[in-house]
């Protein structure tokens, strides 16, 4: 059995991170229903407030945090195994840079990526909803 290595962020913040980018994603697949409707009606900017706490989330995370976040994506997204994890992660530490958030907001299906490498760490969002 091959030994798992530690994580320098905490799964409760990956999670938290998955969970924002979903409400994200599903407020973007939603059609606005108030477009051509004439009314003056305010417009629904739930997904860009969504998007700017996500940001503003990662940007407040310590860089090794960032630098894990981005390797855990590409984990998730099939760039290795954990068996290369301390790879992924020095390659993420090279091309670590300031828009570590934009990276990771535009990059699609990032929550699926994010959950798939946490799984393979032991972790599930399941676990981690009950608690909320």
């Amino acid at each position: 059995m091959r030994k798992i290595p530690n994580l320098t962020i905490s799964p409760e913040k990956v999670f938290f991170i998955i969970a924002k980018s979903r409400q994200s994603d599903g407020k973007a697949d939603q059609p606005d229903l108030t477009a051509d409707t004439g009314d003056d009606m305010p417009e629904d900017h739930g997904n860009s407030t969504d998007r700017s706490e996500l940001s503003g989330f990662i940007r407040g995370l310590n860089v090794d945090e960032q630098i894990e976040l981005v390797a855990l994506m590409w984990l998730g997204r099939g760039d290795g195994d954990l068996d290369s994890w301390r790879d992924l992660r020095a390659e993420a530490s090279r091309a670590h840079n300031n828009r570590t958030a934009s990276y990771l907001i535009g990059t699609p299906m990032l929550a699926d990526y994010l959950e798939e490498a946490l799984t393979q760490f032991g972790k599930s969002f399941e676990d981690f909803e009950e608690h909320l």
